[in-house]
């Protein structure tokens, strides 16, 4: 139930609400009316939040010994999720004991305490009033164990080094061991956490040298251990720092209205700009994960890393000599065994024995072999028989309908045929390529019978064109052609072109395809600087309004040029090829190496039929944390804990209300 104010209290609410201009009529009736200030619509609401009236030790304290902290407050508050807001510097080996009870927090530390060390335990906005829930605001306690308190504070900013997403929930620390090896071998000496903008802020900093870290860790050590981590180094050394300096603070009349803007002076603590970006080691240790078979006519195996030597298996309730086609995915973590033999498709548990190579505990790959391990089929071949004779009985009762109808029927059961996933488009752009996916591994495939025609003025043309395989995909295939902006064109693929390793074959095919004219489309040209293009490899990407990816072309001298791009609004981001892999790749904390550089243009950009745009673009001119457009930021900063301020629309009403009384039209 809400609390009740005092008259002084209202009236002091009104000032602030900017309403006493027109309520001054009100003034003496207010003050008169105790009885109607206790009405029973249930008064004034408490928007006041909590306030700190002590603690022991003391806020700030010095040469402190006890482990045990009691803050105490002017009315019962509640603490929201205390493990992942509030935060002990240094960090805390075993977990702290916090909890709210009543007007108080106790903090309970379970660590020694350090000599001549600051403790800070930052409640960022977790601390809240019982009643109303009016948030407090970020909070930080801090006392020490030797004679001063040390004051500065850093700033800045973690990044998923990938795409630049803020990291929310990342711990940052800092080193005064500025080695390599002590982000693996020391906790951190001071810690904060990322909010949802990705942003932090370590408190109770002593004068010195520091570098910054950032992890994700799995076992509350505080240091890197697990290439499973998270993690952002930097190499960049600092020393905190102050200033003196004033801010623009805003002073709110209501929700659409500003009252002033007021001048503050304030403490700037620096640097306030550190830029970490985030990556995770790419996982080498290799394990298999598990052995599948979903389809009776594969089975597959899944490992945690590839391997240039694939597994070799011996069937010990079937021969193995060449029963399978295999099918690798480029990384070669995923195999899958397509069974040749339909007599061993319809057996439903296979017995192998499979060798392979896995990780040991030193990070050697050793020969590792799994005996009489089991590929058994999700579907049963029973069952499998009992739905496909179903099907034939359905089947055959539609055709003693249609005879007896004396409409046209079948005697014989149709064949099934090969039904491949045709991607093409009766709209494509002259850039794109036309694709077909295989359900299942051919046996044989007849290029010939694939025809591609062209219409000029009113009569078809062939095409040249070439169909062929797509690298590492042996069940994918592309066609390849000229297409030209403007014309029409027809796709005619023949019965019979392709036959699957069931002997399955395919029904004939035949699509329309119209290339869309130049006129239709814009043209983006950016001129890019900030960053060598001449000994960089520069990959520029295209987005869409979700962030995928639409196309990619690289920097050619300082230029890259997107053709044929259809009206639209888009964004933009580029990646740095430092090996030249056609690929994104992460770092590599012991080789000191970072992640490859991301960038994004920090704007949209609008692209119309018969536009050429040009923009410049200076990939570090703005820094990295304000590049990525919200639009396409799928970590949305925090929504920051308002007070409700529910009293200033109670005042108005209730003065309105009074007003009209008197015949007093506002």
């Amino acid at each position: 139930m809400s609390k009740r104010k005092g008259n002084t209290e209202y009236m002091r609410m009104l000032v602030a609400a900017g309403v006493i201009s027109y309520l001054l009529p009100l003034t003496s009736y207010l003050f008169s009316s105790c009885a109607r200030m206790g009405s029973p619509d249930g008064g004034w609401y408490d928007d006041d939040p909590p306030q700190v009236i002590g603690a022991s030790p003391a806020d700030q304290a010095t040469n402190v010994k006890q482990k045990k902290v009691t803050i105490y407050f002017d009315e019962y508050i509640k603490l929201e999720d205390a493990t992942n807001k509030v935060v002990v510097s240094p960090p805390q080996l075993e977990m702290p004991e916090i909890k709210a009870a009543g007007k108080k927090i106790v903090v309970e530390l379970k660590d020694t305490l350090k000599e001549n060390t600051t403790y800070t335990i930052d409640f960022s906005d977790a601390i809240s009033d019982n009643n109303e829930g009016n948030p407090m605001g970020n909070f930080t306690y801090s006392f020490s164990t030797g004679e001063q308190i040390d004051t500065f504070e850093v700033s800045g900013y973690v990044l998923d080094a990938s795409n630049l997403e803020p990291v929310k929930g990342i711990s940052v620390g800092l080193y005064a061991d500025l080695t390599d090896s002590a982000f693996k071998t020391k906790p951190m000496m001071r810690v904060s956490r990322t909010d949802g903008s990705g942003h932090f802020v370590v408190k109770g900093v002593a004068p010195g040298t520091y570098r910054a870290y950032a992890l994700q860790e799995n076992d509350g050590d505080f240091r890197f251990t697990q290439k499973s981590e998270m993690i952002a180094f930097s190499h960049d050394i600092f020393e905190p720092s102050s200033k003196p300096d004033t801010r623009t603070d805003t002073v709110w009349r209501d929700s659409l209205h500003i009252d002033a803007l007021l001048q503050v002076p304030y403490t700037h603590f620096l640097p306030d700009d550190i830029t970490l970006l985030a990556f995770t080691h790419t996982q080498t240790d290799r394990s298999l994960l598990k052995t599948e078979r979903v389809e009776p006519n594969k089975f597959s195996m899944y490992f945690t890393y590839g391997d240039s030597l694939l597994p070799e298996i011996k069937g010990l309730n079937f021969n193995a000599d060449s029963a399978f086609v295999i099918e690798t995915n480029e990384q070669r973590d995923t195999i899958h065994y397509w069974l040749r033999d339909t007599m061993l498709v319809n057996i439903d548990t296979l017995m192998m024995d499979i060798s392979y190579r896995m990780t040991d505990t030193l990070g050697n790959l050793v020969l590792q072999t799994d005996s009489a391990l089991e590929a058994l089929a999700k579907v049963p071949y029973e069952k499998r028989m009992k739905e496909q004779a179903k099907e034939i009985e359905k089947w055959q009762k539609e055709q003693e309908k249609k005879k007896k109808r004396e409409e046209k029927y079948d005697s014989i059961y149709p064949v099934k045929a090969l039904e491949p996933k045709y991607n093409v488009p009766s709209q494509l752009n002259p850039d794109e390529k036309v694709t077909i996916e295989m359900p299942v591994p051919l046996m044989y495939c007849d290029t010939s019978a694939v025809h591609l025609y062209s219409q000029i003025d009113t009569l078809w043309y062939k095409a040249e064109c070439e169909f062929r395989p797509v690298e590492n995909a042996i069940r994918q295939y592309e066609i390849i052609a000229d297409w030209k902006p403007g014309l029409e064109y027809s796709l005619e693929i023949d019965s019979a072109a392709f036959v699957d390793l069931y002997g399955l074959v395919s029904n004939p095919y035949k699509q329309g395809i119209r290339v869309k004219k130049t006129e239709e489309y814009s043209s983006l040209l950016f001129n890019i600087s900030g960053v060598d293009a001449v000994d960089s490899t520069i990959v520029v990407q295209m987005l869409n309004s979700s962030g995928g990816v639409l196309k990619e072309v690289r920097v050619e001298g300082n230029s890259a040029k997107f053709n044929y791009v259809s009206p639209g609004k888009y964004y933009f981001c580029a990646y740095i090829d430092a090996n030249n892999n056609g690929q994104w790749d992460t770092g590599d904390y012991d080789a000191d190496r970072q992640a490859e550089a991301v960038y994004y243009y920090p704007r949209e950009i609008e692209c119309k039929e018969k536009w050429d745009v040009t923009e410049s673009w200076n990939l570090t001119s703005t820094p990295r944390f304000k590049q990525k457009p919200l639009a396409i930021t799928k970590q949305k900063p925090d929504k920051a804990k308002q007070l409700k301020n529910r009293n200033v629309e109670r005042a108005k009403q209730l003065g309105i209300e009074y007003l009209k009384t008197k015949g007093i039209r506002l």
